[in-house]
């Protein structure tokens, strides 16, 4: 149960002595709150900006109060006009919350700012319908859904058909064991919407370094530089960070499943086209496009998850998937080195479609997980009155302003998201470096074949199941006590963000051990496996630092603008992993082995402090942030 403002004065768009809303008034409201909440969320960063149907939106809430914050659903925060009810709160059965929902006898309220009041008041209601809105701490507006008003000729024809009462029936869930609900599937079913997506997303990014042996053939067969030979490799990983912007809107439009069928076929074509590509420009191009049909699974992997496990039983699903785009390109030279010489690099690309059937198989065997296609598909097939939908305008709206401007405006004025951003896009793109540089090395000071070379990165992918297992343990022994303890205080589970930073803090040290590790070791007189083995902390620094930089973000921002958060930190990471290894043998053989890999080291030092910075100093940091954020 949250606490509400005191002195409240709802403004209500429709009356309390009223008619309830029929379908037609619905549709009117949903334009009027869609219009005027994306104008003014566009004009007032920080602002949260909800598109919806309202009784989808109202169903949502009841279906699942919980994952809303609301504790309570029988009635008001008693007391609320209490002189101690913002400091002793918990004496009279209420619990603060960041989203300012509720449900009482019927009808939900929701809150957005003061200034939005006024904007609605005045394009939805005549001066005699206004009813006066007074100030508050929260700066709120309340929306009131109240009584019933009768429905129109045709829609009571289509109440009637149905057994209807002259409302929209809601979708919600039958209950809190409906076994349509992807939260009570079993165990097996669960795992498996855990495993498609981690395949998927495992060959998306296993193609951007697949090709990474082939460079010096395609400079051969191209007759072009070797700086020019890596753009197969930038424009593929380029699209990684531009295709999730749109894929995932798509799929809360259309669910999870559509866009993964869509897809995976749609790379394996572009795919296709570059193993018979003829010059260098139509392989860039069609790598280009390929990296962006095989995106989406890299946006809405973790949102299949979220689907189907709660958030005390999302830890370890959630780090297994999270893995599997590290292991792509971990694992992509070691089979594209054998590929290419013992086939052709041609095959490499025809060996990435081989991957992408395997991992589409068992998405056949898969369901839809996203709550709300589930029920409107139900409410078809039971003949049920769907809710309105938002207007094409709102949505091309939402897509603009909160998809695509919201985590460039949150990179740049953030400065949790632009420093943890900047901190893993950096580490995420010395690994791609090392596509380039690996080879290099092994080949110029132990004179390795172009298989042995690709091996190397064998050790990449150890480090990421070194990786896995330091997240899980640091959740289990570390942050799992922190939750029953607030559990146990009446706190419903909520911990300061802060202590996801564990895995961090220990991963900041395993980064320039790993990189002056390999500085100083790969050169004659030295064997070869010391090298390699410098590789292994690195490779665990790296993906423990982006967990651990994962979930804080979402900690912090919480559903209304974490997943923004999150697409900012991928949108950096993918365009700095695009452009390092266009560098990276320029400066691997001006400066040496050493110094080159010192550079880097020396830059990784100088951000080391930033998961600490955030430990110390997070809370001070959030407290001044534009957005919303949690308040523990």
């Amino acid at each position: 149960m949250n606490l509400p403002p005191r002195q409240r004065s709802p403004l209500n768009l429709i009356r309390p002595d009223g008619p309830r809303p029929n379908a037609t008034m619905f549709n009117s409201y949903n334009n009027i709150l869609n219009t005027t909440a994306l104008k003014f969320a566009a004009t007032h960063p920080g602002t949260k900006a909800m598109v919806f149907d309202t009784f989808s939106f109202l169903s949502s809430v009841l279906d699942n109060p919980a994952s809303y914050g609301i504790t309570n659903t029988t009635n008001y925060c008693p007391n609320y006009d209490a002189p101690d009810i913002d400091t002793n709160y918990a004496a009279y059965g209420c619990q603060p919350i960041p989203e300012y929902f509720w449900y009482n006898t019927g009808h939900i309220t929701y809150h957005t700012h003061e200034i939005l009041a006024k904007e609605l008041a005045d394009s939805s209601m005549t001066e005699a319908e206004k009813t006066p809105q007074a100030s508050s701490s929260l700066d709120i507006l309340e929306v009131a859904l109240a009584p019933e008003m009768p429905a129109t000729h045709a829609e009571e024809k289509d109440l009637e058909r149905q057994g209807g009462t002259g409302t929209v029936p809601p979708l919600k869930w039958n209950g809190a064991n409906d076994p349509d609900n992807p939260l009570n599937w079993s165990k097996r079913k669960k795992n498996l919407h855990v495993f498609t997506p981690a395949l998927i997303s495992f060959s998306a990014t296993l193609g951007s370094s697949l090709i990474a042996p082939s460079l010096p053939f395609l400079s051969h067969t191209f007759h072009v530089s070797s700086t020019v030979a890596i753009l197969p490799l930038s424009t593929y990983v380029l699209a990684l960070a531009l295709g999730p912007l749109l894929a995932a809107p798509l799929s809360e439009s259309l669910g999870r499943k559509p866009v993964y069928l869509i897809s995976v076929p749609l790379g394996c074509l572009f795919t296709l086209g570059c193993g018979f590509s003829q010059n260098m420009w139509s392989l860039c191009i069609l790598r280009f496009f390929a990296g962006m049909a095989y995106s989406p699974a890299l946006a809405i992997g973790a949102g299949s998850i979220a689907d189907c496990f709660t958030a005390e039983r999302r830890a370890s699903p959630s780090a297994w998937y999270i893995m599997s785009p590290f292991l792509g390109p971990a694992l992509g030279p070691v089979i594209g080195s054998f590929v290419t010489v013992r086939k052709s690099w041609r095959w490499t690309q025809w060996t990435l479609i081989f991957f992408s059937i395997f991992a589409f198989l068992p998405l056949l065997l898969t369901s839809e997980t996203l709550h709300s296609r589930i029920l409107k598909r139900r409410a078809k097939s039971l003949d049920q009155l769907l809710p309105p939908s938002p207007p094409l305008a709102a949505k091309i709206h939402l897509l603009l302003t909160v998809t695509l401007l919201r985590p460039i405006h949150m990179l740049f004025t953030e400065p949790i998201v632009a420093f943890l951003s900047l901190y893993v896009a950096f580490n995420f793109s010395v690994l791609f470096s090392f596509f380039a540089a690996f080879p290099f090395v092994f080949e110029t000071v132990y004179s390795f074949d172009t298989e042995q070379s690709g091996l190397v990165f064998l050790a990449i992918g150890i480090g990421c199941f070194l990786a896995i297992l330091t997240v899980l343990l640091c959740d289990r022994y570390l942050y799992q006590p922190l939750v029953e303890r607030s559990h146990d205080k009446g706190n419903s589970g909520i911990v300061a963000p802060e202590y996801r930073l564990y895995p961090a803090m220990l991963g900041s040290f395993g980064l320039p051990v790993g990189l002056f590790w390999f500085a100083w070791s790969a050169r004659e007189g030295v064997h070869w496996i010391v090298p390699v083995i410098g590789a292994v902390p690195f490779a665990w620094g790296n993906l423990s630092v982006f967990i651990a930089s994962a979930n804080y973000l979402i900690d912090t921002y919480q559903a209304s603008t974490g997943a923004s958060a999150l697409a900012a930190n991928g949108l950096l990471r993918y365009i700095l992993g695009a452009v390092f290894p266009l560098f990276t043998l320029q400066m691997y053989e001006n400066l040496g082995t050493s110094w080159a890999t010192s550079l880097l080291a020396f830059i990784v030092v100088a951000m080391l402090p930033v998961p600490w910075v955030l430990w110390i100093w997070g809370k001070q940091i959030r407290s001044g942030s534009a957005y919303d954020t949690i308040k523990a």
